[in-house]
């Protein structure tokens, strides 16, 4: 009885175990089916993201032109592109007003008139919240190019802003000829601000509001609450807004093209124009690529600058 008991066990697991084969292969197979429907989207990714990366990489490394001797023949250069950036005082030129761009209307400009319209709106009237909120968000949902145009008619000679100036007694402003770095630097922080106080009115809204009860109780007034309390509980908010409008910042091409063009005399030429300039109005498309593609290294260094910063409790 025994044996037969022992001869059946076996033949029980085989017969189990071929049950579960059957059953992982009909289930993988019904995953293969579902993943059907997304082998489109998935095509069009990698045409369309993949395909035009993988193209600017060999671009990067070419003579590729629009017209000229590159365009009829074009040739392996090498690093010979990122040599000639390296080498170009205009590129230079580029790279210092694109860090003095981002760091005044993305680091300091919106970050900080991002979380001060927060603070204010979270201690405001629904009705004022709600008002002041759709005005700045309404800038921001403005397309670039109608923000430029706008924010060019307010800093142009004879345009609101000195029309604001003369009201008060004071003489009108060049900014747009003298400090056009400036003027554009205002545009994007008067665009771009909306972006910052969501990120943070999101962050303070998650902020247990005993902790600040319990403070207040203590004796702790609004500055020391805010340095003490509220701040530290900000770190995660803040790191992650400034690598974002970092890179929204870097990339920043419309506003500055129909504002002032990069100039005048390149005052204002940020990498993005400096890149368009050398690609489409000179033509030569594999230095141009060059440029874009240490363009995104600085945003990549920027992004990593970031990220360490910020408390490894923080990154879990």
């Amino acid at each position: 009885m025994s044996t037969t008991a022992s001869a059946a066990r076996p033949e029980a697991g085989r017969r189990g175990t071929g049950r579960s084969r059957r059953r992982a292969g009909i289930g993988d197979r019904l995953s293969l089916v579902r993943a059907l429907p997304m082998l489109p989207a998935a095509i069009l990714l990698l045409a369309f993201m993949a395909g035009p990366i993988l193209y600017s990489l060999y671009l990067a490394f070419t003579d590729k032109a629009i017209r000229g001797e590159g365009a009829a023949d074009t040739s392996f250069v090498g690093l010979d592109n990122f040599a000639r950036a390296l080498g170009d005082g205009d590129f230079w030129n580029a790279v210092v007003l694109t860090i003095v761009f981002t760091t005044i209307s993305a680091v300091i400009g919106q970050n900080v008139l991002g979380m001060t319209l927060a603070l204010l709106m979270e201690r405001a009237h629904r009705a004022v919240a709600f008002v002041m909120t759709s005005i700045v968000i309404a800038a921001w949902i403005l397309p670039e190019v109608v923000a430029g145009y706008l924010l060019y008619t307010f800093f142009a000679d004879g345009g609101s802003l000195d029309a604001i100036l003369g009201v008060v007694g004071l003489p009108k402003q060049t900014l747009l000829f003298s400090a056009p770095i400036i003027a554009v630097s205002f545009a994007n922080i008067w665009r771009g601000a909306a972006f910052s106080m969501l990120v943070y009115s999101a962050a303070l809204g998650a902020i247990p509001g005993d902790v600040q009860e319990s403070a207040a109780m203590d004796g702790a007034g609004p500055v020391r609450r805010f340095w003490s309390i509220t701040l530290p509980l900000l770190r995660p908010a803040i790191a992650t807004n400034l690598m974002l409008i970092t890179l929204q910042t870097l990339s920043v091409f419309g506003l500055i093209f129909i504002m002032t063009g990069g100039g005048p005399a390149r005052k204002s030429q940020t990498l993005p124009l400096y890149m368009y300039e050398q690609a489409f109005s000179y033509g030569q498309l594999g230095y141009g690529t060059a440029v874009a593609l240490i363009l995104l290294l600085i945003g990549a260094v920027a992004s990593l600058v970031y990220l360490r910063l910020l408390p490894e409790e923080d990154k879990r």
